[in-house]
């Protein structure tokens, strides 16, 4: 059973998942500190003690001081079992909130509110929380499935464009492990990336679907959650060589087309499905390739990726569209040849 509601308007929605809750943490970036103003005081019209935690940008929010930040404000207002965590923002915020709920009091309820379209299909979805430490990415955090995902297509409209170009890479990565029709969508109808359109909407709810699906078959990633991470080996260590200044869908953009690489090499995908990798983020204006001098730390990065096991590489690939695969441990030479498949 889906734990979203997708749709327009929908902040009003909250309090209707609050049965049972007497205070809420509602926590946010600065920037949508108008937003949860709003749903502050639509709580407490309603009788609840609703209580505010600005917290950082992007990723900067990914971290154990920040929530210890929110710990203490709950702390202090005495928040038992029976209250909640409310995250407002991108996936970064929802990330934070999610791992501040399940980690106080060894678990609250969250409700989470994704304002960008990457939250949408990717982060607050499948209850994947967690914080950031020096040496790599959400490395440190817990599962906690949210008790309701409020996607608010309009919360979309003041979105920069090259954020809502971004979100799309977490989109075409559906396309490519299961849903054959976002791939086509997006190539042939410029609706598809029209926050406003009802094609776009099709396409958020179809990923939200195949997240929901996979997720809830296997909640832990011992199976076949981890064909989510399709790109996200290479995608990750370049957000950290970036020092997260990267966006998430650039980074792993360019590792959906380096796994392709690799699965080409591997003799498991054919070389237009390569290309279709090439030209669909191409025509999105994502990049496909990286820096021909960073080989060497993205590869020490990969090794202490949470996705590795025993310092054995795996990397998600395909064998073709809507039919990804394990590939074990690769060898450092195959590596190596399938990078240089997308220096710059």
């Amino acid at each position: 059973m889906s734990n979203s509601i997708i749709g327009r308007g929908l902040l009003g929605e909250v309090a209707n998942s609050l049965d049972g809750v007497r205070k809420v943490l509602i926590i946010f970036p600065q920037a949508l500190a108008a937003t949860a103003d709003l749903v502050q005081e639509d709580l407490k019209s309603k009788g609840y003690e609703a209580l505010l935690a600005e917290v950082p940008n992007a990723e900067d929010a990914k971290r154990i001081e920040v929530a210890a930040f929110c710990w203490g404000i709950m702390g202090q207002a005495d928040f038992h079992r029976n209250d909640a965590v409310i995250g407002i923002g991108g996936g970064s915020t929802t990330d934070l909130a999610g791992f501040v709920a399940a980690t106080w009091l060894r678990g609250v309820r969250s409700i989470l509110i994704p304002t960008t379209l990457l939250g949408m299909v990717d982060a607050a979805i499948g209850g994947k929380t967690g914080v950031n430490t020096a040496e790599g990415k959400n490395l440190v955090g817990a599962f906690h499935l949210p008790h309701k995902v409020i996607i608010d297509l309009d919360t979309l409209a003041s979105l920069p464009r090259n954020e809502l170009v971004a979100g799309m890479a977490e989109v075409v990565k559906y396309g490519f492990i299961a849903d054959p029709f976002i791939l086509e969508a997006i190539e042939s109808d410029p609706a598809a990336i029209d926050s406003n359109s009802d094609l776009f909407a099709e396409l958020i709810s179809r990923s939200v679907a195949i997240k929901e699906r996979i997720t809830t078959e296997d909640f832990r990633e011992s199976g076949e959650r981890e064909i989510l991470n399709y790109g996200h080996t290479l995608g990750h260590a370049i957000e950290l060589a970036e020092r997260y200044k990267w966006r998430h869908g650039a980074a792993i953009s360019i590792g959906m087309v380096f796994a392709a690489e690799l699965a080409l090499l591997s003799g498991q995908l054919s070389e237009k499905v390569v290309e279709r990798h090439r030209s669909i983020f191409t025509q999105l204006g994502l990049p496909i390739s990286y820096r021909a001098d960073r080989w060497d730390q993205l590869l020490a990065n990969m090794r202490r990726d949470k996705k590795s096991r025993a310092g054995s590489l795996r990397f998600v690939i395909l064998q073709d569209i809507a039919k990804p695969t394990m590939l074990n441990a690769p060898t450092p030479e195959l590596l190596f040849t399938a990078y240089q498949a997308i220096v710059e």
